[in-house]
């Protein structure tokens, strides 16, 4: 009797400690303040294991740069993810708002003030204004009318820049008068000279710029969770589950529409704002459907819907194309293993990189799970 009472209480004890503590990590990871907590976390390591800890960062063979490159595309692709991952609405013109803010940036730089801070403000207020537009007459179509709109309106404003505004942008050799001041009007922050020395507090992030992308991209990250954790994000998800049903209950689908694709684009714009900071230079190509292209290829192959997977497809892109395409022999063919990767991704696991993550997560509290559900039949 006593082994028979003791038997199941042995069993169920690790299970229920295990149940708890996968209870305990989802509530954990779902908290705004965690989510945010760790992002903080990882944007401080991350230069530090990419560039310069011993034997890994000789593993990555990464640099300081791309470490910052690494995270602008990031806020990139978790913008877009807002509009396709949350909302359901692909877009193919979002070139338009990265080079546009890139442009607006650059102009505002030489012309008005070199001021980081007020080339990102200036930029992102440039790519909402015309997010609100090219999204006004955009929406009025569905489906792949709606994505062969945008694609329209992106090549627009590719060809707008490259001849009849060619007086402002020049044209075809990009703008290169880009002037970044310092930072806060005294920190020569971003000086090619300029890093931090190594007994300060912060040695890990290596220069001031990657604080200044860094410390942006926890906002961003902090914005993010927030309107995800709003009544605005629950509606996002609402239309993109079945946007009829959602119509149905009294909302106003194409307003929720309109906000998520101006808010998708208020972080693009933040995006190219950085890379002129970052680069110095304003390329033509920056308005292409190529970057267009790219941003949806990094949010697919992270994973569409997740906080995650979109910066870490970022990653993964970039890395191939400065660190693996830099070996002699697979140089040539660098698109090639890119596109494999992302084949054999997306054919194996649709859910992106960080549904991979996921399936590892749930085989490992399947059993706790299985056990739970023995004990209560």
């Amino acid at each position: 009797m006593n082994d028979e009472t003791s038997e199941p209480t042995t069993e169920d004890g690790p299970s229920l400690i295990e149940s708890d503590v996968a209870s305990t990590l989802d509530r954990f990871g779902s908290s705004e303040r965690s989510i945010v907590g760790l992002t903080v976390l990882a944007v401080a390591v991350f230069p530090w294991l990419f560039v310069r800890a011993p034997v890994i960062s000789g593993l990555f063979r990464g640099y300081q740069s791309l470490a910052s490159l690494i995270l602008i595309w990031g806020i990139f692709a978790l913008g877009f993810n807002l509009l396709l991952g949350y909302t359901g609405l692909l877009s193919f013109g979002h070139a338009a708002f990265w080079g546009g803010a890139a442009y607006a940036a650059g102009i505002f730089s030489a012309s008005v003030s070199g001021s980081p801070v007020l080339m990102v403000l200036f930029g992102t207020l440039f790519a909402v204004l015309l997010a609100w537009i090219l999204g006004f007459v955009s929406l009025r179509r569905g489906g792949i009318y709606f994505s062969i709109l945008t694609l329209a309106f992106g090549q627009m404003a590719y060809y707008l820049a490259l001849s009849p505004l060619q007086g402002l942008t020049n044209g075809e050799n990009g703008f290169t008068d880009v002037d970044v001041g310092n930072l806060f009007g005294f920190l020569d922050a971003f000086s090619a000279f300029e890093s931090i020395p190594l007994g300060t507090p912060v040695p890990l992030l290596g220069d001031w710029l990657y604080v200044f992308v860094g410390a942006i991209t926890v906002l961003c990250v902090a914005a993010v969770v927030r309107i995800l954790h709003s009544p605005y994000g629950l509606v996002f998800k609402a239309i993109r589950e079945n946007e009829q049903r959602a119509s149905f209950v009294g909302l106003n689908v194409w307003r929720y529409k309109l906000m998520a694709f101006i808010l998708s684009g208020a972080f693009a714009g933040v995006a190219g704002s950085l890379f002129v900071v970052h680069g110095s230079y304003v390329p033509v190509e920056s308005l292409y459907w190529t970057t267009s292209g790219e941003i949806v290829v990094m949010t697919v192959l992270g994973g569409v819907g997740s906080m995650v997977g979109p910066m870490l497809g970022a990653g993964l892109y970039l890395y191939v194309e400065n660190v693996v395409s830099g070996d002699p022999a697979i140089q040539p063919y660098w698109h090639l293993i890119l596109g494999l990767i992302f084949v054999a991704v997306i054919a194996l696991f649709p859910e992106g990189i960080w549904g991979i993550v996921g399936r590892v997560r749930e085989t490992f509290s399947a059993p706790s799970t299985d056990a739970e559900q023995g004990g209560e039949n």
